[in-house]
């Protein structure tokens, strides 16, 4: 992998070399350093979207050892290997940030980034920079950032059960949606995050990008099949969700349970790779050059033991050298290095204990508790929940807040996500800084919408807490999240929304007015339930 000598070694001895002994040491100091985002695929790879992780690096290992037949054993002196020392240093850094915010999915991303950077050193820039499909396939090992997760599970459930009532209404089984929830009459189905593609989608998109580096034909090609795997596997998945329907409309409710664990499996993987073979066999019929699928693809995994037993030809090499020395460094000096936070304790009131009068509105009832799978799935440490009226005012406004101790393994979820699941339409969507609107003299950026559900209309304000911060767009909350990670160790904050209904006739202005005086009168003690600074 390194310099080479001409004549490899025989017997047991072989793998005595100082070059191999070079690269241990980068490798162990990189698991060391690693660890956490290691221990993240771990528990990622428990789910069942991710369920496919531990076969990734496998799949990467083959595809390196297959294109490795393409270069020849070099004698001569590799170029350029210094390029991936600093590959390296980027992803110690990016890794270091990680482990200092506490989210070890960041560290988890810069280990590909290491790898990528090892492949540099060892065979320099002009032969590493070949090697980067099976470096970019690790991709497909990682868990998506919760937001972007939540985001995409919400637009899948939307396609999936559109397209699924699609189905059902051309086999003219009566049929409702309402958001993701398809009504049967007798059943109704909810579209949940494991129905909404993702499972089948991940290992799809794996498998897909295998087949386009194995194939032969043209490059548009490769671009058509990889990018067809994520419409497939929605256009399937849309499919299951039909025929559940017909078998609950025509054969009644309990022939769903042995239907849903035969279908959600393997005949949904199985059918999306056929039919990515499809695709293929079409696309190859109308090229000039007529070829079958098995000639299209390149599927010879003959010498790939010879391939790896190069190992054993390593060289010690100045830039590997700097590399083991520079792990072995930032592995044994990190935990001296890093700040010590340990178990952060948050000063703050509990939720049960807000204040039931807020000026001249009143908490209406007892507090609302969330079913136990909509609180499961919030995951929030505290949350409350409850209606305020006002005398003299027919209507109320909803107060809900959900407070984490803890946001770098998961965190708030945007009402963005969580609204359209429980069937209700985001009509209008406006962030705004309310800072001049309501004189004063911090930065209070919301989120201001309206939300309906059949002949239903709501207002919505909604914000997310930071460490005192008033942000709209969940993204830039959790980029401060990250950056209080790194600066004080802190990753607590909280949603906190406000909703009141639209009535028949009512102006949305009038109901704005409310949202605006309770939003007034709910800023004042906020801060002894979610601390800021």
């Amino acid at each position: 992998m390194s310099d080479i000598s001409t004549e490899a070694p025989k017997g047991w001895t072989t793998w005595l070399v100082p070059g191999l002994f070079w690269l241990a040491i980068a490798i162990l100091g990189a698991a060391v350093f690693f660890a956490e985002g290691l221990d993240a695929l771990l528990v990622a790879w428990q789910l069942p979207e991710y369920s496919h992780g531990p076969l990734i690096p496998i799949l990467s290992g083959l595809l390196f050892l297959r294109q490795l037949k393409e270069f020849p054993i070099d004698q001569g002196a590799k170029r350029n290997r210094w390029i991936g020392v600093l590959v390296i240093l980027a992803a110690i850094g990016l890794g270091g940030l990680g482990r200092l915010a506490g989210i070890n999915d960041i560290v988890a991303y810069a280990t590909i980034l290491w790898v990528g950077g090892l492949l540099l050193v060892s065979f320099g820039w002009s032969t590493g920079k070949h090697f980067w499909p099976p470096v970019l396939h690790l991709v497909y090992m990682l868990p998506l950032p919760g937001v972007l997760y939540y985001k995409m599970s919400a637009w899948l459930q939307l396609i999936s059960s559109e397209l699924g009532v699609w189905f059902l209404k051309l086999l003219a089984v009566p049929v409702f949606l309402e958001g993701n929830i398809i009504d049967l009459g007798v059943l109704k189905l909810h579209v949940a995050e494991a129905c909404s593609g993702l499972r089948y989608l991940f290992p799809i998109l794996s498998f897909s990008y295998i087949f386009a580096v194995l194939y032969r034909g043209p490059m548009w090609h490769k671009a058509v099949l990889l990018l067809a795997a994520a419409p497939i596997t929605v256009l399937m998945n849309s499919v299951r969700i039909a025929v559940a329907g017909v078998l609950a409309d025509r054969f009644g409710v309990e022939w769903l349970d042995g239907f849903t664990h035969f279908f959600e499996g393997w005949v949904i993987f199985i059918t999306c790779i056929l039919l990515l073979f499809l695709l293929a066999r079409i696309m190859l019929f109308f090229q000039p050059e007529k070829m079958t699928i098995t000639e299209a693809l390149d599927l010879d995994t003959d010498g790939l033991g010879q391939q790896f037993a190069r190992l054993r030809l390593t060289q010690p090499s100045a830039a590997m050298i700097t590399t083991a020395f520079m792990m072995l460094a930032v592995a044994l000096s990190w935990p001296h290095l890093a700040p010590t936070r340990g178990e952060m304790t948050i000063e703050r009131e509990s939720l049960a204990s807000f204040p039931r009068r807020l000026g001249e509105w009143r908490q209406q009832g007892p507090a609302q508790r969330l079913d136990p799978g909509i609180a499961n799935v919030l995951g929030a440490d505290d949350y409350r929940s409850v209606h305020f009226t006002k005398p003299g005012t027919s209507s109320y406004v909803e107060f809900f807040v959900a407070w984490y101790a803890d946001q770098s393994q998961g965190g708030v979820h945007s009402p963005e996500i969580c609204l359209p699941g429980g069937g209700w339409e985001i009509a209008w969507l406006e962030r705004s800084d309310m800072t001049q609107v309501m004189n004063w003299d911090t930065p209070f950026d919301i989120n201001r919408a309206i939300i309906q559900k059949g002949e239903t209309r709501m207002m919505v304000y909604y914000w997310f807490e930071q460490k005192g911060r008033k942000i709209a767009w969940d993204f830039a909350a959790k980029y401060w999240l990250m950056v209080d990670g790194i600066t004080t160790g802190r990753t607590d904050g909280a949603l906190v929304r406000l909703t009141t209904p639209i009535e028949r006739g009512e102006t949305e202005a009038a109901a704005e007015a409310r949202l605006m005086e309770m939003l007034e009168e709910t800023v004042g003690p906020l801060p002894r339930f979610v601390p800021g600074i």
